[in-house]
């Protein structure tokens, strides 16, 4: 057999890899249009310049899904070239690369929702849910344009296959054949090993999600420059928790401070109602909006804004962490979430000290609720890690005609189940996960024409539920340890943006938090403009119902004249973000890559070449000492 023949072959394998490059290229540009209003970019050229340095992200892909396909076609079996052969590689490759491809399109909806590519993290939540396909068959039906997308383009894909097509010819030489095959597999799987790093060099470690926003004016230029099938794929069987070592444990006690004590005495313990509020951004509640002058601002929230009025405050409030499992182990045990998700961790069964356990000690009479079927979400089974005394779900309920048909009970039936059932036992400490307002953006039937529409899905049902929460004050209102109560009301995460204020990177994390009591004596009013978060719930609970011993906790208590520091923690997916004083701290796990000014919330502007003041020197050392004292309490379990 002539060198020819598999040249031929080669040759044919070369253009079909490369219709993998030019159609992820495609993806690119589809996944950057559908959400260009999250993502700017400012020129042709600077689009160009995201795609150009995508082709590395897209080459470990490309290889991952078809690294079969390409030893099959490499491969020397004499019968390579046959009709049989080829059609088999046809249902491999796009097989493999169609459901790859697959990946791409579902971030052009989900990304507005998550504000991270697709990672192996969607298993996590998938393993709680009953209902994943019944929410991708609603996914597709409210984005067909999406759907049809995908269809034309593999249609394409295939024709262009197809217009290619390999020789049949029968080798006769078989030592030159089998020689020169060898060769090309041994360059080949060089080659694919050195694409699948994204680096020839043995001292370089492979190319990660981190890397994307090397080549970025904005990390959220990042999520252009990558592509799902990677970020899928290169989080499979990570494990980003990793001891590190860059300060000694004087510094981390004393700017860390990862104990705190409060001194507070308190004779009639208040009973604790923690409402995290599904999806509930800050953008779209109007007392948390009065000094941002947002041009034409509307605001969804008219019952939380009057409660707003009688509450102490944080307009400057943040989440930490992109997912409702992360919400929960951030406001009700002080722990964020940073690359990976530490309640998705090998680390996450272990004895944790939280609001839960400060108010069993304490005798209270712990409780939660969530009106989705019991273990959606992973609720139930970190629940039983804090140490909740009681679980009340969608089976406790037992009124199945009050379900919304895809995620839980809906929020105004379950809110009057909740204001009822509690209380039998006092003091008691609750926390109700609300679940309306959140895809598939529905609202019950009744209520169709009770709200007004909005500039985007998620504003009707925030308004629903907000008005569910009204309803349950005045069911509560009438309950005989109302008086004696303190309510939290606060977001998982955020959700769906209109107001540009709300599409910078920092204020995607952006949600309420709300103390609220109508006891004087807690005095919990007015506005507090200083930075806040989620962890700081749980500090700030112990510290009002009078906790003295120490607990654990990189939050404080916002109503302590304590003078705890304050260091904001959350994650964009590859990069964790430090908020210390007057500036904003982003780390890759290494090192600081970016330091903005506290006030760029969109982080546009790295100042890390320019500024070497002692102020940004300690707040990088501060920001990495943070990260070693997480690492080390998270994998030697020491959260208790």
């Amino acid at each position: 057999m002539k060198k020819e023949i598999r040249k031929q072959e080669i040759l044919v394998l070369l253009y079909r890899i490369f219709l993998a490059y030019f159609f992820y290229q495609i993806a690119r540009l589809l996944f950057w249009y559908f959400n260009k209003d999250l993502i700017k970019v400012d020129s042709v050229s600077e689009y160009i310049k995201l795609a150009y340095h995508g082709i590395a992200f897209d080459t470990t892909a490309i290889l991952y899904v078809n690294a079969l396909f390409i030893l099959l076609s490499l491969l020397p079996l004499v019968i390579n070239t046959k009709k049989g052969f080829q059609k088999v590689l046809f249902w491999i490759y796009f097989i493999t690369n169609g459901v790859a491809y697959g990946m791409n399109f579902g971030d052009f909806i989900y990304y507005k929702f998550s504000q991270a590519r697709l990672t192996s993290a969607v298993f996590q939540v998938a393993e709680h849910e009953s209902n994943v396909s019944q929410t991708l068959m609603i996914s597709i039906g409210q984005h067909p344009f999406v759907f049809i997308w995908y269809v034309i383009l593999m249609a394409l894909w295939v024709f262009l296959y197809k217009k290619i097509k390999i020789e049949e010819r029968k080798p006769v030489q078989l030592i030159p054949y089998f020689i020169f095959s060898i060769l090309t597999l041994c360059i080949t799987t060089v080659l694919v090993v050195g694409g699948i790093r994204g680096d020839f060099k043995h001292s370089t470690r492979p190319i990660n999600m981190v890397d994307a926003t090397r080549f970025v004016a904005n990390p959220l230029q990042g999520n252009v420059v990558l592509n799902s099938t990677f970020s899928f794929f290169r989080t499979l069987n990570t494990n980003n928790f990793k001891e590190v070592h860059f300060v000694d444990e004087k510094y981390i006690d004393e700017n860390v401070q990862p104990y705190k004590v409060y001194d507070r005495k308190v004779e009639n313990r208040p009973n604790i109602v923690i409402f995290i509020v599904e999806s509930f951004g800050r953008e779209y509640s109007g007392a948390f909006n009065k000094e941002k002058n947002i041009k034409d601002y509307v605001s969804y929230t008219p019952f939380m804004d009057s409660l707003a009025g009688q509450s102490l405050i944080f307009p400057n409030a943040f989440a930490n962490g992109r997912q409702s499992i992360h919400g929960m182990s951030s406001v009700l045990a002080g722990i964020p979430s940073l690359t990976d998700a530490f309640t998705g961790s090998p680390y996450s069964n272990q004895k944790i000290q939280s609001i839960v356990s400060v108010c069993n000690d304490l005798g209270y009479d712990t409780s939660f609720y969530h009106g989705a079927p019991n273990g959606s979400m992973g609720f139930l089974g970190f629940g039983n890690i804090l140490g909740f005394k009681h679980y009340f779900g969608k089976t406790e309920y037992n009124h199945d005609e009050d379900f919304d048909g895809m995620w839980a009970i809906w929020d105004e039936p379950f809110l009057q189940y909740f204001a009822k059932n509690v209380g039998k036992k006092q003091p008691f400490m609750t926390t109700v996960f609300t679940a309306s307002s959140h895809h598939p953006f529905k609202i019950p039937e009744k209520y169709n024409d009770k709200f007004k529409k909005g500039k985007i899905e998620m504003h009707e049902p925030i308004q629903y539920t907000d008005y569910a929460i009204k309803k349950y004050f005045e069911t509560a209102k009438k309950e005989p340890w109302f008086h004696n109560t303190i309510f939290v009301f606060t977001g998982d995460h955020t959700n769906q943006i209109y107001y540009p204020e709300y599409e910078k990177a920092m204020n995607r994390f952006a949600v309420p938090l709300i103390f609220y009591s109508p006891n004087p004596d807690y005095q919990l009013k007015g506005v507090n403009p200083e930075m806040a978060q989620q962890t700081d719930i749980y500090p700030t609970l112990a510290d009002l119902i009078g906790y003295n011993k120490p607990i654990r906790s990189w939050g404080r208590s916002l109503v302590s004249d304590k003078d705890y520091s304050s260091i904001i923690v959350n994650s964009d997916g590859s990069t964790e973000q430090f908020m210390i004083g007057n500036y904003i701290y982003r780390f890759d796990g290494k090192d600081i890559v970016g330091v903005y000014d506290k006030a760029d919330l969109g982080l546009e502007k790295n100042l890390i070449k320019e500024l070497k003041t002692p102020e940004v020197e300690k707040g990088k050392q501060t920001a990495k000492a943070w990260y070693q004292d997480y690492m080390n309490r998270v994998i030697n379990r020491k959260l208790n």
